[in-house]
């Protein structure tokens, strides 16, 4: 079974877990004594343990050395808007379970969610947690960065590689051939505004088949051909 635990508690010796990471221990998986548990960090680092210890309200366990996950290339940088509701936290798993790296939060115009710089605290903390239960489910060590950026130019600031704007009407392919990074930007239900097309005029233009996919779809479906043509 996997855990999640902050990079400052993963380090060899004895380490106690409560709350959900320990509910789960005990209620989820029903964990006994002798068990051997892997802890990730998250942020690239994994650990053996075995449980030393379950009381009702935490597990103790014996960790070994930490070490680093190597990470398979190319390095997939998503780029998506603010989608309304559930379907976002859904569009965040996906995007957890085909293999993206990053995910950066840009606010396209014609979004129809809008987002106070005061509540992003507490979103973040909510899509995190979705994630995490995602690459839990998967099997995957590794949890996807994400942050919101203040505008689009701010997201487009940190790309590198190959660069793609996912867009319904272009006949361009998507093809990851070779990169060692690849950088997508998707946009809202609306679509890009004129002057959002206009700041990504330095992207190559790809489609994804001939139907239009949601906004929190697009993204998935780009980050998984990236994967199978790279088989990482």
């Amino acid at each position: 079974m996997r855990i999640f635990v902050a990079p400052e508690q993963l380090a060899a010796g004895a380490l106690v877990i409560r709350g959900d990471e320990h509910h789960y221990v005990m209620r989820v998986r029903r964990a006994r004594l002798g068990d051997a548990v892997e802890l990730v960090d998250g942020a690239g680092r994994r650990a053996s343990a075995v449980i030393a210890r379950i009381a009702e309200a935490e597990t103790e366990l014996t960790v070994d050395a930490p070490s680093a996950i190597a990470s398979a290339p190319p390095f997939v940088r998503a780029l998506i808007p603010l989608i309304k509701g559930d379907r976002m936290d859904q569009c965040l798993e996906k995007l957890v379970e085909v293999g993206c790296d990053e995910i950066i939060v840009w606010p396209a115009a014609r979004a129809v969610v809008k987002l106070d710089a005061d509540r992003r605290a507490s979103r973040l903390a909510k899509f995190v947690a979705a994630m995490q239960a995602a690459a839990r489910q998967c099997g995957r060590a590794q949890v996807p960065s994400v942050a919101f950026a203040d505008s689009l130019a701010a997201a487009i600031a940190r790309r590198s590689g190959l660069c793609v704007v996912l867009d319904p009407t272009s006949d361009g392919v998507l093809d990851a051939s070779g990169a060692a990074e690849v950088t997508m930007v998707s946009g809202p239900e609306g679509g890009f505004a004129p002057e959002e097309l206009d700041a990504l005029s330095a992207f190559t233009s790809v489609g994804l088949g001939p139907r239009v996919l949601r906004a929190e779809t697009a993204p998935v479906i780009a980050t998984a051909i990236v994967r199978a043509q790279t088989r990482t």
